[in-house]
C-alpha cells in the first residue's frame, strides 16, 4: 500500500470536496437503509393496527411522511454524491496528470529513453485513470460503510442491545474479511490486466505507425496477430474480473440471507423483552438493507491489485531522479557567446565504451565551426551535451565563460537554437508550429519569416491557419527543414546548432538550405554538424572527428594543404 502514498498526499488539496462526497454518500446510505427499515416497520404496524382497535388511534401520517422524506433524500443524496465526488475526483486526476507530466519532463531523454511512446501514453492516460479507484472504489466506500455500520448498530441497540450488537458484529466482520479475501483473489489478475492493457496500447500504436512498411515487407499479419493475442489475454483478465464480481455479489447475497435467518430466529420471541410485534419486521428489514453498505466493498478491492500496479508504474516516473538538474537561477557571465569543450568524455549508461573521448574545442563568439565525421562518430552527442540532455562523465562545457552546470534551463534554452535533421511537426496549425519559438510573434512576423525561408506557398488557401500533421497538410523533408530554420530565426538566439540539417535532401534543396544559413545566421555563433562535404569552405574552422576524438582541425584551406584525412575525403567528390 506504500505505492499509494504519493497520491493520498494530493488529497489534502481537495479535502473539502472529497469529504463532502463521503458525507453525501453516507446521507444516501442512511436514507436508503432507513427507507427500507421504516417501510418494513410501517407496513407491519399498519397491518397489525388494522386488525385491532388501534386502527382508530394509529398515526399513519408521520411514518408515511418519513418514508416519502427518506425516498426524496435518497434520490437527492445519490445525485449530489455523484456530482460532488466525481467533480472532486476529476479535479484530482487533472492535477495528477499535471503533476505526472512535471515529473516526466525533466527525465527526457535520459530516464525515459528506453520507454516506448505507447507505454508512456498508457501511463499518462490509463494508469492515471486507475487512480480514481483509490477514492471512488476504496477510500469512500470503506469509510462510509464503517460509519454506516456504527450508526445502524447504535440505532438497533437502542431497541435491543444484543440483536443490534450481533448484526453490527457480523457486518463489521464482513467489512474486514471481504476486502482481504477478494484482494487476494483479484491481485494477480489485476496486475496482469494492467500490464496487458499497456501491451495492447503499445502493439496497436506500433501497428498504426508502421503500417505502410509492414504491408510493404509482408509483416502486417504478424503484427496484427500480436495485437489479437494481447487483446485475447486482456479479455481473459476482464472475464476473470467479471467472475470475481459476480462471486462477490452472490456470496454477499448468501451472507445476507443467512444473517436475516439468524436475526429472525433470534427476534422471533420479541424485541427488547417485549412480545412479538412490528419491531421484528424493523430488525428484519434493517438486516436486509444493511448489506447495501457492503456491496461496493468486495468488487472494489478486487481492483486493488490493478490500482497498485498502476501506482507502481507511475512511481517509476514520479519518484525517479532526473539525470540532469538545472539550478533555479543562473545567468551567463558575459554576452561574449563563445563555446568551450574542455577534455570532455561521455558514455551512455547502456554502453561501456566512451562515445566522446577527451574532446577539446574552443569556438569563438560569432564564428562558424563545422564538426565533420561519419555516422556514429559522436557528432550528435556533442549537440546533446551542449543542450545538456546529459552531463559529461569527465571534463566540462562552458558558454560565455559560464559552466553549463551553472546556467538555468530558461537561460540555456534562450541562448541556443537547434535545427536538427529531424524537425518535428506538431499536430496543429502552421501558426502553432511557428509560435512555439516565439509565442508573442504577430501574424505578419510569422508570414514574413515564411517568405524568408521560401515557404510562401504555405500561405496559400488558409495561410498560417493551415492544419499540419495528422489529418492535415503533409510537408516534404525540405519543407520541414525550412520550418525548423524559421523557428530558429524567430527564436533569434545568439548560438545556432545545426545537426545534419541537409541530410536526405536533394542537391538543389541542400544548396537552398545552405544559402538560408548564410543569409539569416550572420553574426551568430554557429556549430554545423555534418558528414557531408557541403558548404565547408565558408566555415571558419573544421573539426574532423573519429570515434569521439578530433582527428584533424583547421580551416578548409589549411586542411587541404595538410594532405590528410580531410584532403582525401575532398578528393573523392
Amino acid at each position: 500500500m506504500r505505492e499509494l502514498l504519493p497520491y493520498l498526499q494530493l488529497y489534502k488539496k481537495h479535502w473539502f470536496g472529497l469529504s463532502a462526497g463521503m458525507l453525501l454518500a453516507f446521507t444516501t446510505l442512511f436514507a436508503s437503509v432507513g427507507l427500507l427499515t421504516l417501510s418494513g416497520w410501517f407496513i407491519s404496524a399498519s397491518a397489525v393496527a388494522g386488525l385491532t382497535v388501534a386502527r382508530e388511534t394509529f398515526n399513519y401520517m408521520l411514518p408515511g411522511g418519513g418514508v416519502r422524506g427518506l425516498a426524496m433524500g435518497r434520490t437527492a443524496g445519490r445525485w449530489g454524491e455523484r456530482v460532488v465526488s466525481h467533480n472532486a475526483t476529476f479535479k484530482l486526476l487533472t492535477e495528477l496528470r499535471v503533476f505526472f507530466f512535471k515529473k516526466l519532463a525533466p527525465l527526457v531523454p535520459g530516464r525515459v529513453a528506453n520507454l516506448r511512446d505507447g507505454d508512456l501514453l498508457n501511463r499518462l492516460v490509463a494508469d492515471v485513470d486507475a487512480m480514481d479507484h483509490v477514492y471512488l472504489r476504496l477510500l469512500s466506500p470503506v469509510v462510509v460503510s464503517a460509519f454506516g455500520i456504527a450508526t445502524l448498530t447504535l440505532f438497533l441497540a437502542w431497541f435491543d442491545f444484543s440483536l443490534g450488537l450481533i448484526l453490527g458484529s457480523i457486518l463489521l466482520s464482513l467489512l474486514i474479511i471481504w476486502p482481504v479475501v477478494f484482494y487476494k483473489l483479484g491481485k494477480h489478475n489485476g496486475q496482469q490486466l494492467t500490464t496487458h492493457k499497456s501491451d495492447l496500447r503499445v502493439t496497436s500504436l506500433d501497428w498504426l505507425q508502421g503500417h505502410s512498411e509492414l504491408v510493404l515487407f509482408g509483416a502486417e499479419e504478424r503484427y496484427r496477430n500480436a495485437i489479437l493475442d494481447t487483446q485475447k489475454k486482456l479479455l481473459a483478465n476482464q472475464y476473470v474480473n467479471a467472475n470475481l464480481t459476480g462471486m462477490a455479489n452472490g456470496l454477499l447475497m448468501l451472507a445476507n440471507g443467512l444473517t436475516l435467518t439468524l436475526i429472525l430466529w433470534l427476534a422471533a420471541d420479541g424485541v427488547g423483552g417485549n412480545p412479538p410485534d412490528p419491531m421484528v419486521a424493523l430488525f428484519a428489514f434493517a438486516t436486509m438493507a444493511s448489506f447495501e453498505m457492503l456491496m461496493p466493498i468486495a468488487g472494489a478491492f478486487q481492483y486493488l491489485g490493478q490500482t497498485l500496479t498502476s501506482a507502481r508504474r507511475l512511481n517509476e516516473i514520479i519518484l525517479a531522479e532526473p539525470e540532469v538538474c538545472f539550478p533555479e537561477h543562473g545567468s551567463l557571465k558575459s554576452e561574449n557567446y563563445n563555446i568551450h569543450f574542455d577534455s570532455v568524455s561521455f558514455s551512455y549508461d547502456d554502453t561501456n565504451s566512451a562515445v566522446i573521448k577527451d574532446f577539446n574545442l574552443h569556438v569563438e563568439a560569432g564564428s562558424r565551426v563545422a564538426i565533420l565525421g561519419q555516422t556514429g562518430s559522436g557528432k550528435s552527442t556533442l549537440i546533446q551535451l551542449l543542450c545538456r540532455y546529459w552531463d559529461t562523465n569527465k571534463g566540462s562545457i562552458s558558454i560565455a565563460s559560464t559552466a553549463l552546470t551553472q546556467i538555468s534551463e530558461e537561460n540555456l534554452r534562450n541562448t541556443i537554437s537547434v535545427v536538427s535533421q529531424r524537425v518535428d511537426i506538431l499536430n496543429g496549425t502552421l501558426k502553432d508550429n511557428l509560435a512555439m519559438a516565439k509565442p508573442d510573434a504577430t501574424d505578419d512576423e510569422l508570414k514574413s519569416v515564411l517568405v524568408k525561408v521560401g515557404l510562401q506557398t504555405l500561405l496559400e488557401d488558409k495561410g498560417i491557419d493551415t492544419w499540419l500533421g495528422d489529418g492535415g497538410r503533409q510537408l516534404s523533408g525540405g519543407e520541414k527543414r525550412r520550418v525548423g530554420i524559421a523557428r530558429a530565426i524567430l527564436h533569434n538566439a545568439p548560438i545556432i546548432l545545426l545537426d545534419e540539417p541537409t541530410e536526405g535532401l536533394d542537391k538543389k534543396t541542400e544548396r537552398q538550405i545552405m544559402d538560408l544559413f548564410s543569409q539569416h545566421f550572420v553574426g551568430k555563433t554557429v556549430i554545423f554538424i555534418t558528414h557531408r562535404l557541403v558548404g565547408l569552405d565558408s566555415m571558419d574552422q573544421i573539426c574532423l572527428i573519429e570515434d569521439g576524438s578530433i582527428a584533424e582541425q583547421g580551416s578548409h584551406d589549411e586542411l587541404l594543404d595538410l594532405k590528410g584525412r580531410y584532403h582525401r575525403l575532398h578528393q573523392t567528390l
